[in-house]
């Protein structure tokens, strides 16, 4: 096998490196345009799981890295002045010229052929005369930018700039310090990666380093600059380039990693974000999975699906958390007046992969502190903190959200409902909320919706409410008003969702005339004001119905493209009257609706706003959009927002992922000073205490977890050790209140040596 390979970076060389020493038959060439001691950049961290690759599949490169590792377990996280450190992460690094050093060596050992200062020929014209070429020619690679319908880029740039540079002397641990400018928030990364040499990022975003004119100066000036804004880290000691230029982070996303014989690794099929560490670590795990799969299957493309199979659930896990911990620096301002101590567990988590139960075992003393700043009581996790909503005492924070069930009759809840909210209130969680109550028979979403236009409607959710009150007192029970709008008329979920009914379609109202699916979604009527003023009115006589069946809190629905939402997005707006057009005029009608609610709706019981913070589509609800909805709410006497996202548009493209939804309601709380809900893949009790502890939601709402588990919440607490006033059981549960045993809980015993076993036959 003749093998060519683009770039002499890490993953280039640690890829033929792995190749070569499969099979010495193969004939490998690496080309590199740069001198074999060129670099840019300076320290690489890699983790110990890919070290542990690297020791399994070659012995000799892991010997000579381990020789190079600066080790190190804290990381220090100063803000206004002070400094707070975690223990117990664990980090290893080494100069990056070094690591090429080790690999050029080794390369030369086994035989593989380098060309430096020579530019590879066109992967096309390498295929033509190789079995295969692996393309690790970077974030910029000429390979996949040469034939983008082969392999289908999708490229982010992101709102931040960035320079690499150095100091010579070690940092103690991993610090992370932010300054306050005249110009704007800044931050520092650093580590050390030799003796006596860190590593150093400044990154700020784009506004800031144009306003302190960093976009005028050269390499020399921009070091200069950084070494004087951050002296005191520095102390005093000046900051070195290596051709370091000001860029911004450009996120990079390939629908295919391959084409004919050639393979993209790395920067050149996937990028994440560099305050996740772990550029060099995907590149050196793409190699080592690359070898593989090429040794394992019997031919060429079958190891190329392979090795795209295998690595691609990793690097998008990996990408998502990059990404999350991109927008938390993006969006930094925001948390800078946190406390002290929840700023650090905010920074330490913002990717997500860090978490409350994982720091705990990292670093119990600096977790248990954090937790006495948020004000917890004593042995008691975040989640069953209590936290009063308005003048409602909720006993934890956890909230099952609401889930249409699609099961009334004629828009009355039956048994069904009873039993559901019921066993969910049993369940523990502090408030459960309804499906989605329709406010009139127009404005429901299928025939199974149930709504509060009558007064048979309103008796059966009393017996529903009489039963949480009496049979888990302390358990807070909620209503979620709405209004289908353009998403109506349709058949029930499991029948089809978002298709019409066979037959017996009710007339739709929306914002604008605009169908759901066109073709295949009726075409609403556009509400005019007299048809304004009667849904206001009928929300009205459904929150007073609301009130006097016993609900503890009423949230307004105006999210997921129903008939609120309609009026908010400008994708669904096109209105061109006063309730249309520009943000503030889009509000009107749901603030006019909320208005009207909140009168008739009692004043010792809170009201809350479902949103879509984003639309997930070109053109609609922006993040800034988002925080003047939030804020108008707010102003006009909201006690919270739940903050979702999506739903509105059938062609959106979520970024699905564990806590997607999280960075838009951390965003309006920082924003706005208003308690938000959380929701979105919010799956475990670790979730939920991070989020709480990082000060990104003051409620999290379940939905699935409480469909799997209608006890989820004690079931939290028994996992994590609790039984205090948070979640307590009722009293005919109370014996259930211990994780039942699985089976027998002694190991299996000593073993005597095989001579001592004799075995008889006859």
């Amino acid at each position: 096998m003749r093998i060519a390979v683009i770039g002499g970076g890490p993953g280039g060389l640690y890829a033929a490196v792995l190749l070569k020493r499969l099979d010495p038959r193969r004939e490998i060439t690496v080309w590199e345009r740069n001198a074999p001691d060129d670099t840019f950049g300076f320290g690489v961290v890699l983790s110990d799981e890919t070290l542990g690759g690297i020791e399994h599949a070659d012995p000799a490169v892991h010997r000579e890295l381990q020789k190079e590792f600066v080790r190190w377990d804290d990381i220090d996280i100063i803000h206004r002045g002070r400094t707070l450190t975690s223990g117990g992460h664990g980090f290893a690094a080494l100069g990056r010229r070094r690591l090429l050093e080790i690999l050029h060596r080794r390369c030369e050992d086994l035989g593989v052929r380098l060309r430096f200062r020579t530019p590879a020929p066109p992967a096309a014209a390498l295929a033509a005369t190789h079995d295969l070429v692996i393309a690790a020619d970077g974030v910029n690679s000429p390979t996949r930018e040469a034939d983008p319908e082969a392999y289908g880029p999708r490229i982010t740039t992101h709102r931040c700039r960035y320079i690499w540079l150095a100091a010579d002397f070690a940092f103690d641990a991993f610090r992370f310090e932010i300054a306050e400018t005249e110009y704007g928030a800044m931050q520092l990364h650093g580590y050390p990666y030799a003796p006596d040499a860190s590593t150093v990022i400044v990154e700020m975003r784009e506004e800031v380093w144009r306003a302190a004119g960093f976009d005028t100066g050269d390499e020399r000036e921009s070091a200069g600059r950084c070494a004087e804004i951050f002296a005191d880290a520095l102390g005093g000691r000046p900051l070195r380039g290596n051709r370091s230029a000001w860029l911004a982070f450009r996120t990079v996303v390939n629908d295919r990693w391959s084409h004919g014989r050639t393979v993209l690794i790395g920067d050149a099929a996937h990028t994440a974000h560099f305050s996740i560490g772990s550029g060099t670590k995907l590149a050196v795990e793409d190699a080592l999975a690359l070898a593989a799969c090429i040794e394992e299957r019997p031919g060429l493309d079958e190891a190329l699906v392979a090795y795209e199979e295998e690595r691609r659930p990793v690097v998008e896990s990996t990408q998502r958390a990059a990404a999350a911990s991109l927008r938390w620096f993006e969006e930094l301002t925001g948390c800078l007046g946190q406390p002290p101590r929840q700023f650090a567990f905010n920074l330490l988590t913002r990717s997500r992969r860090v978490t409350h139960d994982n720091l705990r075992l990292r670093d119990a003393a600096f977790t248990d502190s954090v937790e006495r700043e948020f004000g917890c009581p004593p042995a008691t996790p975040p989640m069953f903190t209590p936290f009063r909503l308005g003048r409602l005492a909720l006993r934890n924070r956890v909230v099952v959200s609401p889930m249409d069930l699609y099961s009334a009759q004629e828009g009355v809840p039956g048994d069904f409902h009873l039993v559901h909210l019921g066993a969910r209130a049993l369940g523990g969680a502090g408030l459960v909320m309804t499906e989605m109550v329709c406010v009139s028979a127009q404005g429901r979403i299928t025939p199974g919706c149930a709504g509060l236009y009558t007064a048979e409607q309103a008796a059966a959710w009393r017996r529903i409410t009489d039963f949480v009150h009496t049979r888990s007192p302390g358990t807070a029970i909620g209503v979620q008003l709405g209004h289908s709008g353009r998403k109506g008329s349709t058949r029930l979920m499991w029948e089809g969702i978002d298709q019409p009914l066979p037959e017996g379609n009710w007339p739709l109202a929306a914002a604008s005339p605009l169908p759901y699916r066109p073709g295949v979604n009726q075409v609403p009527t556009a509400l005019d004001r007299t048809g304004l003023a009667a849904v206001r009115e009928e929300f009205t006589a459904a929150a007073r119905r609301a009130a006097g069946s016993g609900f503890d809190l009423l949230e307004l629905h105006c999210a997921h493209g129903y008939l609120l939402s309609g009026f908010l997005s400008p994708l669904t707006n096109h209105r061109a009257d006063s309730y249309g057009g520009g943000l503030g005029n889009r509000l009107r009608f749901p603030l006019e609706v909320f208005d009207a609610v909140r009168e008739v709706w009692p004043d010792d019981r809170p009201m809350t706003v479902r949103i879509s913070a984003t639309d997930w589509a070109a053109g609609g609800t922006t993040a800034e959009d988002a925080i003047a909805i939030a804020r108008a709410f707010t102003a006009h006497g909201a006690d919270a927002i739940d903050v979702s996202t999506g739903q509105v548009v059938p062609e959106e493209r979520p970024e699905y992922g564990r806590s997607y939804q999280t960075p838009y309601a951390d965003r309006i709380r920082n924003a706005v000073g208003v308690p938000v809900i959380a929701v979105g893949a919010i799956s475990s009790w670790d979730d939920i205490n991070s989020l709480l502890l990082a000060g990104r939601a003051d409620l999290c709402a379940l939905a699935r977890p409480h469909l799997y588990d209608p006890h989820w919440t004690l079931h939290a607490a028994a996992e994590q050790g609790y039984a205090g006033p948070g979640a307590p059981w009722p009293s005919p549960y109370a014996a259930g209140s211990r994780r039942p045993p699985t089976g027998r809980a002694d190991g299996v015993g000593p073993r005597p040596g095989a001579g001592a076993v004799r075995v008889t036959r006859g």
